[in-house]
């Protein structure tokens, strides 16, 4: 014990990489100080030292000073390489139904449940429940009108697992179009304005329709069309 004990109070390059392989969040220099019992300049100049280290030896991965604290980072140069490897793991984790949800987030946050629910034309509260929990989309606030809904975008955990920089390098969804209709439902749909008519026309023809079967109420005995009505509007109040 003594000499191992002799070995890491003269390896703090040694303690700094094993505290670095487990933080997924960017450390600054006098939390690594502090829990090595270690002045904070011995802990900056040590990350910098070793930073410059990796970058000589051309390694796979990069210790960068970002956010105010230091991280481990793949190389970019292996970029192509990360991104297959991660798509195709995190692919294999997730259903249909959550790659077409996380897609909608993605390219359209923030958006409410409402609006993934109007892209998909179905409900996706179980879906969107179950990113949250694999981290991949968080609530990042609410909407002034309509009760306050939640919004939703994506995680830096999306970004890690999908092998992307920033969302910028999400590719132009149209280029998935296999025609020009396609291509323009999908510019109309990813448009905030469009969401929200596709809400609204629901409602008014909702609204239309329930005009309808009151003008066939009249003369009609009570509750012979109770039916229709629990038919058109259910058991849903996210229209409203």
């Amino acid at each position: 014990m003594r000499e191992l004990a002799q070995v890491m109070s003269h390896s703090v390059k040694g303690a700094l990489e094993a505290l670095l392989l487990v933080s997924t969040d960017p450390v600054p220099a006098t939390d690594f100080a502090r829990e090595l019992g270690i002045a904070p300049s011995e802990a900056a100049e040590a990350l910098a030292e070793l930073s410059a280290e990796y970058a000589d030896a051309n390694r796979g991965f990069q210790l960068r000073e970002v956010s105010g604290g230091w991280r481990l980072y793949t190389h970019p140069a292996y970029h192509d390489e990360v991104e297959r490897y991660v798509r195709a793991w995190d692919t294999r984790k997730l259903s249909q139904a959550a790659l077409e949800t996380l897609a909608v987030i993605a390219y359209h946050q923030p958006v409410t449940r409402e609006g993934v629910k109007a892209v998909r034309g179905v409900n996706s509260d179980g879906v969107i429940a179950s990113l949250k929990e694999k981290r991949l989309i968080r609530e990042v606030g609410h909407e002034a009108d309509r009760g306050g809904a939640a919004l939703f975008g994506t995680t830096s955990a999306f970004l890690e697992k999908f092998g992307l920089k920033s969302l910028r390098e999400l590719p132009p969804l149209e280029d998935f179009a296999p025609d020009e209709e396609a291509r323009q439902f999908i510019r109309e749909r990813l448009s905030g304005r469009s969401i929200n008519l596709s809400l609204e026309e629901t409602a008014d023809d909702l609204d239309e329709e329930a005009a309808l079967l009151d003008e066939y109420h009249e003369g009609d005995e009570p509750g012979a069309f109770d039916w229709v009505e629990e038919d058109l509007y259910g058991d849903d109040d996210d229209l409203y």
